[in-house]
């Protein structure tokens, strides 16, 4: 069962008091385009935590493509907690027994506090006319989006254009892997993350459009001058959720299982919530929902379980060594 979301609120009393405060640090370690939205939400839960116990904290972050984090908490990086943007980085860590086995159990909504889809950001007025993605394959069209192979952001990409495929081509898979195959030869370049494809589209000027999600999507637009970019939502695209979870190997180690398990609990607070969802992610607290429900286009969103079986069938099939991806690179 789900931890209760009052379980933050005991976290956060049940074992320190003021009499015994003490300066504490935490590591989140996150993907690759989550920057600004920790930074808001780690002041908010900092504040919230001295006013409980009397212990200043710090929240130390980590930024870099979700896999590419993975491989470093592997290799030693010493996470308190990880908040990612794919399911398999967090489930490598439990199967190296980093993470609880039942990790996805022990918070609502798969232990996933928010989630988004893959969007396409075009330049002003669209001039390519781009609308979904079959517009993707034509030959006038550069696309920018990061390397599924590095890249969590990108894995979504490709999903979600590949079970837009299946769905137009009634199943079929080889006309899937055709469509998705002319998609990533008008992609000009791979960077190994979200963030890194988003400075080679904005700064560097390149392609014609750049899939990331709909959150990234909106944050460009709002930094920039208006009208300089437009948002387009295609009409199918991919649930993208963002699970957390303690890394409870390192935390145990450091003494800091309480405090890193009253933030994860702190991300599904109606407070918290409101700051996700300020950052343009979609969340799941009601009140939240109703309030921004003008924020978020209507879109079909499809599952990696409902097309592809699971993440790790996903995983073997598509991204494995000599998976369909590099099938696909080599013709």
């Amino acid at each position: 069962m789900p931890r209760s979301l009052g379980a933050a609120a005991i976290a956060l009393t049940g074992f320190f008091s003021p009499a015994h405060a003490q300066d504490r640090e935490i590591l989140n370690v996150s993907y690759d385009i989550a920057r600004e939205l920790y930074a808001a939400l780690n002041p908010v839960f900092a504040e919230q935590w001295k006013a409980e116990t009397g212990e200043t904290l710090t929240i130390q972050q980590s930024h870099a493509g979700s896999s590419k984090q993975a491989r470093a908490i592997l290799q030693g990086l010493k996470a308190d907690l990880v908040t990612f943007n794919q399911v398999l980085d967090v489930q490598i860590l439990a199967d190296r027994g980093f993470v609880d086995e039942d990790w996805q159990q022990d918070l609502p909504n798969n232990a996933s506090p928010y989630y988004s889809l893959p969007a396409f950001l075009v330049r002003g007025d669209n001039p390519k006319g781009i609308e979904d993605w079959d517009d993707l394959v034509r030959d006038d069209v550069e696309i920018i989006f990061p390397n599924p192979k590095t890249s969590g952001n990108a894995r979504y990409t490709y999903l979600a254009a590949y079970a837009y495929a299946l769905d137009a081509f009634e199943g079929d898979d080889e006309a899937a892997q055709d469509f998705v195959g002319k998609i990533l030869e008008n992609v000009v370049v791979f960077d190994t993350g979200g963030r890194g494809a988003t400075t080679s589209f904005v700064e560097r000027g390149l392609g014609d459009v750049l899939i990331t999600f709909e959150a990234e999507v909106e944050n460009i637009r709002a930094a920039e001058d208006e009208g300089a970019y437009d948002r387009v939502v295609p009409s199918v695209s991919l649930l993208a959720e963002f699970p957390v979870a303690m890394v409870r190997k390192v935390a145990e180690a450091q003494g800091n299982v309480d405090v890193s398990q009253a933030y994860l609990d702190f991300l599904y607070s109606t407070e918290a919530q409101e700051i996700i969802a300020s950052f343009n992610n979609r969340v799941h607290d009601p009140e939240v929902v109703e309030a921004t429900a003008d924020q978020f286009p209507e879109v079909r969103l499809i599952t990696v379980e409902e097309v592809f079986g699971s993440w790790a069938e996903a995983q073997e099939t598509h991204f494995g060594d000599g998976g369909t991806l590099d099938t696909i690179f080599r013709n």
